[in-house]
């Protein structure tokens, strides 16, 4: 994409530009990441906030080249391996299913990964990043192949690299490769009882 996310965007009410500039792009360069540089993504999800501060979130990570990259690359659905084979680094994204401290149920471990998660899609996006997050993605053999833990679910997976344009995308995708807009405000958010018809 070259043309700028205010052509596609505009917030209703005042907010800071990094919440609505950040999108997900399918287009990647292909170029590798620096190590540090992954790492900070980490690093801006361990700051979000959790239930108990249990930070229920665990991720497992594969950067291209590397000998596992192939491995998470298969766990993606190939509709999601056309383009993703194309990011930086691929990130599965866990959430512990109990808490820690008393191994009862942890009824937010998906909500607090979602926190972090949404971390990460904002510090990559300061650095010059993109992130997509994916849901089409074997969640079973992900389970299985990476060595899950029962108490542990599979959230998701992340793609992250350096974004390119469009135009390197199969044609297909092109059409799609540019900033979503949102429900309004007022289509989601409501003072009181939930609204009848």
């Amino acid at each position: 994409m070259t043309e700028p996310v205010e052509i596609y965007r505009t917030p209703g009410f005042p907010v800071d530009y990094q919440f609505w500039q950040r999108w997900s792009p399918r287009a990647f360069t292909g170029e590798a990441i620096r190590e540090d540089q992954l790492m900070s993504l980490f690093e801006a999800a361990r700051w979000a906030p959790s239930c108990f501060n249990e930070q229920p979130w665990r991720f497992l990570y594969a950067q291209r080249d590397s000998s596992d990259w192939q491995l998470f690359l298969d766990l993606l659905m190939e509709g999601n391996q056309a383009w993703a084979e194309n990011s930086s680094a691929l990130i599965v994204v866990l959430s512990k299913k109990s808490f820690s401290h008393n191994g009862k149920p942890n009824g937010t471990h998906s909500f607090d990964c979602g926190a972090a998660w949404q971390n990460i899609a904002l510090q990559a996006a300061l650095m010059g990043l993109a992130t997509h997050g994916m849901a089409g993605i074997h969640y079973q053999r992900i389970a299985d192949e990476l060595n899950v833990p029962d108490d542990f679910n599979v959230e998701m997976m992340i793609a992250v690299g350096v974004p390119a344009s469009a135009d390197t995308l199969e044609e297909s995708l092109r059409e799609r490769e540019k900033p979503s807009d949102r429900k309004a405000v007022t289509e989601t958010c409501f003072a009181g009882r939930f609204p009848e018809d």
